[in-house]
């Protein structure tokens, strides 16, 4: 019965852990926001998988939203027109302040893996791969925005929303997209 209590206890704790782990996400000063609070990411993880973006500072999460994806999300890109969000290692290396669905932060898809996969296949890999807003074509599904994966392979999150990754995702920071 000992061992039981002591088994408990710590399947108790780490549990604890785990939770305050998730929910120690930064939490800003009265009257502040996240973006006025000066915090910037430097780390970007997407999982297709969950449809979830965390952006994460001195790798704490500060934020996470729900994405849409690709219109074929399984699977990485394997070429240009393939509809497909690719999964890899990769760089947000400009932005796009006129973009058509409203702000863009360009992500440097395709990396040297995927140059190497796409010369073996001969097809072209593509590019333009963004973090971009609804803008106001898809404006009216608001945060129903994820429902339907619509892009052609970017990923997508509201207007107001990519507002703020605009302000917290410098250019240089590092994204992961993973399946």
């Amino acid at each position: 019965m000992y061992k039981s209590l002591v088994k408990d206890i710590e399947l108790f704790l780490k549990a604890a852990i785990l939770l305050l782990s998730v929910f120690s996400i930064h939490n800003p000063a009265y009257g502040e926001t996240l973006t006025s609070s000066g915090i910037q990411a430097d780390y970007v993880l997407v999982e297709k998988s969950l449809k979830l973006l965390t952006l994460f500072n001195n790798e704490r999460p500060i934020k996470t939203y729900d994405v849409a994806l690709g219109r074929n999300p399984k699977g990485p890109k394997l070429m240009e027109g393939d509809l497909r969000t690719p999964e890899g290692r990769y760089i947000i290396d400009s932005r796009n302040p006129d973009s058509k669905y409203h702000l863009a932060l360009h992500i440097s898809y395709p990396n040297d893996i995927d140059l190497q996969i796409t010369g073996i296949a001969g097809v072209s890999p593509g590019g333009n791969i963004m973090i971009h807003g609804t803008g106001e074509e898809y404006a009216w599904m608001g945060s129903f925005h994820d429902v339907v994966d619509w892009t052609d392979g970017c990923i997508a999150v509201t207007n107001e929303e990519i507002e703020e990754i605009w302000q917290l995702v410098p250019d240089g920071t590092r994204i992961e997209i993973l399946p």
